[in-house]
């Protein structure tokens, strides 16, 4: 039985857990599977209740994290080393860059059989100045020289990381899309839109706008505060903006609405203002099912989660064309997409979307089946056994 061990950077909110979480439960009985994990940084909020929940005991590597850190990377890839050692995989799968740069030294080290890295995103735009950026891209390129197949999650990532960053060629590449359990955003939604809205104190006829991620710079958040501040000026209704995440910049967020002149109030506290900041929150279903449109703002993105369950959740999108958001996205009226930093047309969009939500112009989702079926986790599973195949018998 071939031997998969795989390794994320940590157990935080995002596609990576869910897609790592359902490989390693879902995945042909054909294969054993070992999950290895990092830690997650304290202003995250942790996803293991994901693994707990499918029955999963992952093994945690205490000296893995995030930020670079030469001692700790040294030490996670000696541990690495010997949970190779004893587990004899036949395959190392790794996710994202700090997994993907320690796991598959030591999986190459170790003359592992095939080595496999999934780029979740990258960071080889808006997160770093030019030099540790094309430092970061030379590192990335050498690991590539080490690796098998590097899965992207969309055709716009692939021509990214082989023809802008030019990680390696492309017969490298292998498309396999991310893999989720979305029905739960297609369930008792009337229930939970109730739910939602009696929470917050909305109305029938107040349009709830929301952003689901954490509160980091690439994800732009000052972007959608201006839209809305533009919105509760010139749309002629009621408006309340939700910030569903938490992250580094709370309290820099909190101080720009004032600026602004946005009254806001936190989770805890039950106001009418037009922004509430309402921290994690695990039920995500409740809240689109609450939602009228959902935003994104960000200036990179790699595959949106928030994206993808808010069209299994059938919501109209106002976002920034970035990364693979294009791929993500259904070509309707559901979507509408502006340049990233453009505050003027992101408001247009959103402005449009609302009045069309308020006056019922947007009836039907026709492209839930479509995201349901396209981001299945059996069909990723499915993906990935036909990838572990061809290498095991390269």
């Amino acid at each position: 039985m071939p031997r998969v061990l795989r390794i994320i950077n940590r157990l935080n909110l995002g596609g990576p857990t869910y897609n790592a979480a359902y490989l390693s439960k879902y995945l042909s009985s054909d294969y054993e599977t070992l999950l290895v994990s990092g830690m997650k940084d304290e202003a995250e909020e942790s996803s293991e209740f994901i693994v707990k929940q499918l029955g999963l005991t992952p093994v945690y590597l205490p000296d893995m994290y995030r930020e670079l850190n030469p001692f700790k990377d040294f030490r996670t890839y000696r541990e690495l080393r010997k949970i190779i050692d004893k587990f004899k995989p036949d395959i190392v799968h790794t996710h994202a860059a700090k997994a993907g740069a320690v796991g598959r030294l030591a999986a190459s080290h170790a003359g592992v059989k095939g080595i496999v890295h999934t780029f979740h995103g990258h960071v080889f735009h808006s997160y770093f100045g030019k030099s540790k950026t094309k430092l970061f891209i030379k590192i990335e390129q050498y690991l590539a020289r080490r690796t098998h197949k590097i899965i992207t999650l969309s055709e716009k990532q692939k021509k990214d990381l082989t023809e802008k960053y030019r990680i390696a060629p492309p017969d490298k590449f292998v498309i396999i899309p991310l893999g989720f359990d979305l029905r739960r955003f297609t369930e008792n939604q009337a229930w939970k839109r109730k739910t939602f809205r009696e929470q917050y104190g909305l109305d029938d006829t107040t349009m709830a706008v929301g952003i689901i991620g954490r509160l980091v710079p690439v994800k732009n958040h000052r972007l959608f505060l201006n839209a809305i501040k533009e919105v509760t000026k010139l749309y002629n209704g009621k408006v309340r903006a939700f910030l569903i995440g938490d992250g580094e910049l709370r309290q820099e967020l909190e101080d720009y609405c004032r600026l602004l002149g946005l009254c806001f109030n936190n989770d805890d506290v039950k106001e009418n203002n037009p922004v509430t900041f309402c921290g994690w929150r695990k039920d995500v279903d409740v809240c689109l099912a609450g939602l009228d449109v959902v935003a994104l703002t960000s200036n990179n993105e790699g595959t949106p989660v928030s994206l993808i369950e808010a069209q299994a959740a059938g919501k109209p999108i106002v976002s920034t064309n970035v990364g693979g958001i294009e791929d993500v996205v259904s070509k309707s009226d559901y979507v509408r997409l502006s340049p990233p930093g453009n505050t003027k047309e992101f408001t247009k969009n959103l402005l449009s979307v609302i009045d069309a939500v308020a006056n019922n112009r947007l009836q039907g989702s026709t492209f839930v089946s479509e995201i349901l079926n396209k981001y299945s986790y059996e069909r990723l599973c499915r993906d990935m056994e036909n990838l572990y195949n061809t290498i095991l018998n390269r």
